[in-house]
């Protein structure tokens, strides 16, 4: 099996990991959340770091992957910024409709395409851009149903994008610049990740909720549940960092509207959600969205694949062919002649 066909398998086996375990995890949270009463989402959120920490910690014991240290600095910035961003998110949802938490989320493709486009030099080709036109048509459609407004949830909802975008273009960018995997990086990025969380969660959770999460009734339900769910986010956190360090922020963006596209239909059959023809039409054009996405994305990657093909193969034609030849007493160096230096002879006077 060639490098490209190894880095494809591995790129869908990250894909699907990453929607199987989002669908999973949104449904067991939904029934916490939903059903038993446990709304402290930002705190529950540290404790799937603190668990993906631990586990990670496990794994590197049993010599599972490598620990590789680098700039210290910017894991502490990014870590911090990744439990901000998720704050932030958690923060909008509280103080805004769903219709505008939902347009926020959409907001961030958009934004994160202007941002690599502004300071990476990033170019989307009109196809991608129409592609991803059509998916947030499709979500909007679907998802977006009543915009209610204010001037605290909006600035939450701007910074929240904003560091959203910032802290998914850092795991792609750090993983490549340092030359670490997901594993490693998330490895070094949880604990700050999760204090930051730790230390905020119960004051955000109260504010949102008016609620105290050290006086909720922990029944032997919600810790089961709660232990599930920490369970299960250890393969999200590492799928969303494989998925973005092999594809790219907006390509985890994409897969995170297909993720809500299943969450709608999941509901529907298991849950028994309201479900209307608005619905299923904004699935359907997001779907179509999706897969264009897809084949343009491909066709992309194709073209440059062969073009990185026919520069190795001119190169090395290059390198076969002799770099210098004589004839008749000059020398010919690729397309230029040289003459060759007169030679003395020994019996010459040198002498000015």
């Amino acid at each position: 099996m060639g490098e490209g066909e190894r880095f494809q398998l591995g790129t869908v086996g990250a894909l699907s990991l990453s929607v199987v375990s989002s669908v999973s995890i949104v449904i067991c949270n939904k029934a916490l959340i939903s059903t038993l009463g446990f709304t402290f989402a930002t705190t529950l959120t540290s404790w799937h770091l603190l668990v993906t920490f631990c586990s990670l910690h496990v794994a590197l014991l049993m010599k599972l992957f490598e620990h590789k240290p680098f700039d210290a600095r910017a894991v502490m910035g990014f870590g911090i910024l990744n439990g901000i961003s998720i704050g932030l998110l958690n923060l909008s949802l509280g103080f805004n409709s769903v219709g505008f938490y939902q347009m926020t989320k959409l907001a961030i493709i958009p934004c994160t395409v202007l941002l690599e486009t502004l300071f990476f030099r990033k170019r989307f080709s009109r196809t991608i851009q129409f592609s991803l036109t059509i998916l947030l048509l499709g979500v909007g459609i679907a998802t977006v149903t009543d915009l209610q407004l204010n001037g605290l949830g909006s600035v939450l909802s701007l910074l929240a994008v904003v560091t959203t975008c910032i802290a998914q273009i850092m795991t792609n960018t750090i993983q490549k610049r340092f030359k670490v995997s997901s594993t490693q990086l998330l490895y070094q990025s949880c604990p700050y990740q999760a204090m930051t969380l730790f230390i905020t969660g119960p004051f955000l959770d109260g504010l949102l909720t008016n609620q105290n999460v050290f006086a909720f009734k922990y029944t032997p339900q919600v810790l089961v549940f709660i232990v599930l769910s920490c369970l299960i986010s250890v393969s999200v956190n590492f799928s969303t960092f494989l998925v973005i360090g092999k594809t790219s922020p907006v390509t985890y963006q994409v897969l995170g509207h297909l993720k809500t596209c299943l969450v709608l239909a999941f509901g529907y059959v298991l849950l028994h959600d309201p479900f209307s023809w608005r619905n299923i039409c904004g699935i359907l054009v997001a779907l179509l969205g999706m897969i264009l996405y897809s084949y343009f994305c491909s066709l992309e990657s194709q073209q440059k694949a062969s073009e990185t093909s026919a520069q190795l193969a001119q190169a090395k034609e290059n390198e076969s062919d002799p770099l210098l030849s004589v004839e008749n007493g000059t020398t010919v160096m690729n397309d230029g002649v040289v003459p060759q230096p007169p030679v003395w002879s020994s019996n010459k006077d040198l002498r000015a």
